[in-house]
């Protein structure tokens, strides 16, 4: 059994909630155990480090802080979501890098009875944990119903590879981890060159006619090479990729129709689990018609609440659900 501390991160059972289901589906047959840390916060996303420094900072040390309270036999704290991964990873760096930084950190985390020693973790993605702890050889041997048939476009985005503090990746452009893995579990794998692009972030909400032009490229660029999905491992790759391809078919004309699946659903497919447990279903774009490719049934996507927004509802604009599919 290899055990490891767990950081969730707020994605996991809100908007990559099918993430959160497939990644607790293949623990067993994977022999890992997530030891989840106790009253983590949110990892500051991306833009609070652009805001104000010290306050981001301790934000992402008080998981590390907590992590390290918690350790017990093990300083490898795991993350599933590329933005938390980072965070945390680039935490644990500059305050050792930045020797003034730290301390600002750790009197800041001194308010709340805590503090951290930078290196005292090692911060490790779970693809990363997955290849090189568990490894390809047990991976196969799991595998009960290989995904021959099925065209995947691995895509890592843009925040697992880079900058790679720790020189854990293959490549930082062209990293070759998540086809490997695919591959293991009997997927045809094609050769994506924008593994590791930009999906567009936030810019769906501050800039989107950027973000729409981002995201037709990832889409158009793995419907031309002959993919049925795109694999992912970061929440907000799935997000934006999944959730606003109905807003830029509609910007551009176009009427793609690519669903975009975390690696750990694919997984779980090969293992053997059944779709309803891997959160099929949650997803925008429908998987169904590309999961016939391997014989399996998938639930199509729930259609989501409709609400009518308060004028004083100030949250920010979520993408609409094509009226019919696209």
């Amino acid at each position: 059994m290899n055990s490891y501390l767990y950081y969730p991160g707020c994605s996991m059972e809100s908007n990559a909630l099918a993430y959160h289901e497939s990644l607790m589906a293949i623990c067993e047959p994977l022999g890992l155990k997530l030891d989840e840390i106790e009253d983590w916060n949110c990892c500051g996303a991306t833009e609070y480090v652009g805001v104000s420094l010290t306050p981001a900072y301790a934000l992402m040390g008080r998981n590390l802080a907590l992590a390290a309270r918690q350790a017990n036999g093990t300083r490898t704290v795991v993350a599933p979501c590329s933005a938390c991964y980072l965070n945390l990873a680039k935490a644990d760096y500059y305050m050792k890098e930045r020797p003034i930084l730290g301390e600002r950190v750790n009197t800041a985390l001194a308010a709340g009875g805590l503090s951290y020693e930078p290196g005292s973790l090692d911060i490790r993605h779970l693809l990363d944990v997955i290849i090189y702890d568990i490894g390809l050889d047990a991976i196969r041997s799991k595998v009960v119903r290989p995904l021959t048939g099925l065209k995947v476009a691995p895509y890592l985005g843009c925040m697992v590879p880079r900058p790679d503090y720790k020189k854990r990746w293959s490549d930082h452009e062209r990293p070759n981890e998540l086809d490997r893995l695919l591959k293991a579990i009997g997927a045809e794998v094609v050769d994506f060159p924008l593994r590791s692009h930009c999906c567009g972030g936030h810019m769906t909400q501050i800039g989107p006619e950027t973000a729409y032009e981002l995201i037709r490229r990832l889409i158009s660029s793995a419907t031309g090479l002959g993919a049925h999905v795109m694999a992912t491992l970061c929440p907000m790759c799935q997000m934006n990729v999944d959730a606003y391809q109905a807003d830029t078919n509609r910007h551009f004309g176009t009427s793609y129709h690519m669903p975009i699946l975390f690696f750990t659903q694919l997984m779980g497919l090969a293992f053997g689990i059944g779709p309803d447990k891997l959160g099929f279903g949650r997803e925008f774009v429908s998987a169904a018609d590309a999961m016939k490719n391997i014989g399996v049934e998938t639930p199509p996507p729930a259609e989501p609440p409709r609400r009518t927004p308060s004028r004083r509802d100030k949250s920010l604009p979520m993408p609409r659900m094509p009226e019919v599919n696209q």
